[in-house]
């Protein structure tokens, strides 16, 4: 009979090589998609200084291994988003995907219901494609009248219709604080980006943690 045997050494490391192949997916760093508008894509400030730009090192920090892949783009519709969310989950096949649309569907008085109806299809088509699903709502100005009301109320309905984590309100904490506008008064400057990513992380870390990819411990 023939035996075929490894020195010790070479025997762990054909067993090492072997197990690591064997290591599911899931440790693998996922990937967080954030589609979203001017409010995300750092319009007026360094695309590096956005809140998407400063979460990466907040997921390293709280042991989470995920790439931040940020699609937002500056004028936005939830329109727009809709047409645009597929191939973006095609391309990048995210485990999480921040809808942070409809700031200007509300600037420009498209019917509550039309955008409503768009922030629920994005969340069923990004759960439908496997990803966990975080909306963030926000406000209009109280001059907007009674269509304010049911504009901030729709971003909680829709998040609730599709079983989606939801963020009450993206500026919270800065909206009501002139000095952190720039001069067009409408998007925040660099020193408001790290409450921006607080206020996302209420809901986006304990999304993460339900359905955890931590980064593996030794």
């Amino acid at each position: 009979m023939f035996i075929f045997s490894l020195p010790p050494s070479s025997l762990r490391g054909w067993v090492l090589a072997v197990l690591f192949a064997l290591v599911p997916t899931a440790f693998a760093a996922g990937k967080i998609l954030i589609h979203g508008d001017s409010l995300s894509a750092g319009y007026g400030i360094r695309r590096d200084a956005a809140w998407p730009a400063l979460l990466e090192p907040k997921l390293k920090k709280e042991g989470f291994d995920y790439t931040v892949i940020n699609v937002s783009i500056s004028g936005e519709t939830t329109s727009g988003g809709l047409a645009r969310l597929p191939a973006a989950l095609k391309r990048h096949r995210p485990v999480v995907v921040v809808i942070a649309l409809g700031s200007n569907d509300g600037l420009r008085g498209i019917p509550v219901a039309v955008m409503r109806g768009n922030v629920e299809a994005m969340a069923r088509i990004a759960r439908a494609a496997g990803s966990r699903v975080l909306v963030v709502g926000q406000r209009l100005p109280p001059n907007f009248g009674n269509y304010a009301d049911g504009f901030h109320a729709a971003f909680g309905e829709a998040a609730r219709a599709q079983k989606a984590a939801y963020v009450d309100f993206l500026l919270d904490g800065v909206a009501d604080r002139p000095e952190f506008f720039q001069p067009d008064n409408l998007h925040p400057t660099a020193e408001a980006q790290p409450r921006l990513l607080e206020n996302v992380w209420k809901g986006l870390g304990p999304l993460l943690k339900r359905g955890a990819n931590p980064r593996s411990k030794p």
